[in-house]
This record gives structure tokens, C-alpha cells and sequence, in this order.
């Protein structure tokens, strides 16, 4: 049988082929491989050079190679973090015409490490907390899509920070199935399967003097599923609001803040019967929003200011009629950002006299008018216009701030 390379894009073939297919992947010479940290595997992988791309290489059997390659492709179509599958290749042969196993040929993922990796370093345990913060999120979002790992391990998760942002991408989809929704039972399946691996490989790491002592192993495999299972309650439970009630919404948003989880992106579907709201959660490093706020707004702030200014600014977005999370044809998030900043932050602001600000700057005068709507939305059970809320703040609340300061819900 002639070798054969099967790729969606006709450029990726050209690329492989100078590889040294008649040899088992154990034997390829040093000059093709990139020395990079990998987990354990029950297949041999190896990551070679192709071109300008660093690819993953893994020797399987044809069918599970094929079975994988196209899971990750509907991985990918379905907007999940995964490698990117490239190609599969077949009817490979050795010297001597003996067959060699097929291989699953995926994208490495750029500034990207395995989880594995990540416990054998020296982090504060506050660090590795947020890690598996980000594993969780990974978990929600493959169940939420219906796909059922079968098979979540430290070893098969690469992690990558991104401009503060901890994000979690499955590696390995041999074992998973999509169906069109799981059930309680398959996603416990799943979730202790995630629990067992995880412990393991880290009571593995701590045998081995690698794993930093501060970690308990079984702790954290079980911790994976409390926050979980938490995030899950809170992402599928009914989010259908009545018109008018948007400070249903923030108080959502506040819920996974006090998680311990931000938003990365938020949808609102009109219905006739109100409108549902999707929450898409990510994991963040100190400073991310303001380096978030900074960048879309140019505004500079202060953390918490900034956190609740870009949960107003996701807010407002997603009530627009361009705002479209992926469509090319859509506004980009930072031309949105500017019309919030000229259409709803600074005629807000500059409705607050300067006399009346006292030492406040335009960044926590909102902030604390958005404190003043959420309070008073609460209080009336329905939402409450920015203007009514800078009526009231002016006559209630800027008069007796500095003899009686009001708390806040940070």
C-alpha cells in the first residue's frame, strides 16, 4: 500500500512529506525532532519540524488515527480548545516493506506545556489552584458540547497563559465520543475518571520528589470536581429573564466572579418568552483586566474597577446588534469598546459635576454608579436606567458619602 497523507488543508501534505516516514517514530533522527516537554502517553509521540510549523506526531493504529483526527476536527468546528488536527498518515512502510503504524499529525500549540510538566515546576500553590481552575472550565465546556473525554489527565491537557488568561487545551481525543448532549451519568463518568488520573499522576510526581510538597495529590483530584461541578451549576441552571431585568444578568456575573471565574464572552438570544443569556467562563491572572480595560478602552484603572467596568462593557455588547463573537462580518470587540466609551461612559461620567467628584476619577465614578443601579435594580426588582441612577446618587448618595462611606459588594 502506498503511503498516503490525508489533510483538509492542501498545503499541509507538501510539508510532510520530507519527513522520514519508513522509520518507526522511536527511531527518527535528532535533526527533524524539537526537544520539547511531553506527558506520558500509551502511544510513542514525538514533535518534529515541518517547514515553519512544529507539529505533534503520534504513532496509532489506522482506524483509532482516523477516529481522532476527525473528533478533533469537530472539536474545532465547535469552537472547543484542542489541538489543531493536520493530517493522518497511512500505508506506511519500513525499509524492508514491512508495515509501520499510521500516525495522527497535529499542530503544536505555540507557548503551550503539558499539565504534567506544570506540577514538576516550583509554583505558589495559589498558581496551581488557577490551573486547575482552567481544567475545569476545559471539562464544562467539552460536556456542555456533548463530548465525553474518557480519558482527562494532567498528561493529556497542554496549558497556555495568554495575555493573563489561564486556558486549558485537550491534547489527546482517542477515547472521546460526541453524542448531542451527555447525561448526569455519562458526565460523572467522566468526572471521576478526570478525579483518578489526575491524583495518580500527581501521587506519581510526589514518589518521584518532583511534585512541590505543599500539594496534596488526593486533594486536589477531588477539588477538580467540587469546582466543577460548581461552575456547572451556575452555567446551566435556567437563564431566562424577563424583559427589563437585565441586572439579573450582573448578578449572574457577580455569582461566577465570587467563583473565582470571569466571562469571556456572553450572548443574548431575544425570545418571545424573554431572553437567555450564554456565559463562556475563562480562568485570569492578577492584572488581566486591567490590561484588558487599558487595551479595548484606554482606560487606566485600578483591578477591581477594571474587572466591574469590562463586565458592564460585555454587558453592553452583547445587547448590540453587531456584536457577533467569531463572525468575521461582525464589530471587532475594540470598535464596540470605543462606542461604549463615547456613548455610555463619559455622558454618564460628565453627568456627575466636578465640584461633586471630589477626589474620584471618571474610572471610579462609574464604578461606583454601577454599584449605586445594581443596588438600587435589586431593591425595585426591575432594571434601572443610568440616568435615574445618577439622579438618585447625585440627591442621596454623593451628599452623605464622606461622613457615612458605603460599602461595596467587592
Amino acid at each position: 500500500m502506498a503511503l498516503q497523507i490525508s489533510a483538509t488543508n492542501p498545503e499541509h501534505p507538501a510539508l510532510l512529506l520530507e519527513l522520514p516516514w519508513h522509520l518507526p517514530l522511536e527511531q527518527w533522527p535528532e535533526d527533524v525532532l524539537v526537544p520539547l516537554p511531553r506527558g506520558i502517553s500509551r502511544h510513542v509521540v514525538r514533535y518534529a519540524r515541518a517547514g515553519d510549523e512544529v507539529i505533534a506526531v503520534k504513532e496509532l493504529a489506522e482506524r483509532p488515527a482516523l477516529r481522532e483526527y476527525e473528533l478533533l476536527r469537530d472539536l474545532d468546528r465547535i469552537g472547543i480548545p484542542a489541538v489543531d488536527p493536520l493530517a493522518v498518515v497511512t500505508g506506511r512502510t519500513d525499509a524492508s516493506d514491512s508495515p509501520l503504524e499510521s500516525v495522527l499529525v497535529t499542530r503544536h500549540l505555540g507557548g503551550s506545556m503539558p499539565y504534567r510538566s506544570m506540577f514538576e515546576t516550583t509554583m505558589r500553590p495559589a498558581t496551581m489552584h488557577r490551573l486547575m481552575d482552567a481544567l475545569a472550565v476545559l471539562l464544562v465546556r467539552l460536556h456542555l458540547a456533548g463530548f465525553a473525554w474518557g480519558d482527562c489527565s494532567l498528561s493529556n491537557t497542554l496549558f497556555r497563559r495568554d495575555a493573563g488568561a489561564y486556558a486549558a487545551y485537550l491534547v489527546d481525543a482517542e477515547t472521546g465520543d460526541l453524542h448531542p448532549q451527555l447525561s448526569t451519568g455519562q458526565r460523572e463518568y467522566d468526572l471521576d475518571l478526570a478525579r483518578v488520573n489526575i491524583s495518580g499522576e500527581l501521587l506519581d510526581l510526589e514518589a518521584s520528589g518532583a511534585l512541590h510538597p505543599s500539594v496534596d495529590a488526593i486533594e486536589f483530584g477531588t477539588e477538580i470536581c467540587a469546582r466543577y461541578r460548581s461552575l456547572w451549576q451556575e452555567l446551566t441552571r435556567t437563564s431566562v429573564y424577563p424583559a427589563g431585568k437585565y441586572h439579573y444578568i450582573e448578578r449572574r456575573i457577580r455569582r461566577l466572579n465570587e467563583l473565582g471565574f470571569d466571562v469571556a464572552e456572553m450572548q443574548i438570544e431575544h425570545a418571545t418568552n424573554g431572553d437567555t443569556v450564554t456565559f463562556v467562563p475563562k480562568v485570569v491572572d492578577a492584572g488581566h483586566h486591567q490590561r484588558q480595560l487599558l487595551r479595548l478602552t484606554g482606560l487606566d484603572t485600578e483591578e477591581n474597577q477594571a474587572r466591574r467596568l469590562l463586565n458592564d462593557l460585555e454587558s453592553w455588547m452583547a445587547t448590540q446588534d453587531d456584536y457577533a463573537p467569531g463572525d468575521p462580518l461582525g464589530a471587532r470587540p475594540e470598535v464596540l469598546a470605543h462606542r461604549w466609551v463615547r456613548d455610555v461612559f463619559r455622558p454618564t461620567v460628565r453627568a456627575v459635576p466636578l465640584e461633586l467628584r471630589g477626589s474620584m476619577d471618571p474610572a471610579e465614578i462609574y464604578h461606583e454608579l454601577l454599584e449605586h443601579r445594581w443596588y438600587l435594580s435589586e431593591r425595585a426588582q426591575h432594571d434601572i436606567g443610568l440616568d435615574a441612577v445618577v439622579e438618585d446618587y447625585l440627591n442621596n448618595i454623593l451628599p452623605t458619602a464622606r461622613e457615612t462611606p458605603r460599602p461595596t459588594a467587592d
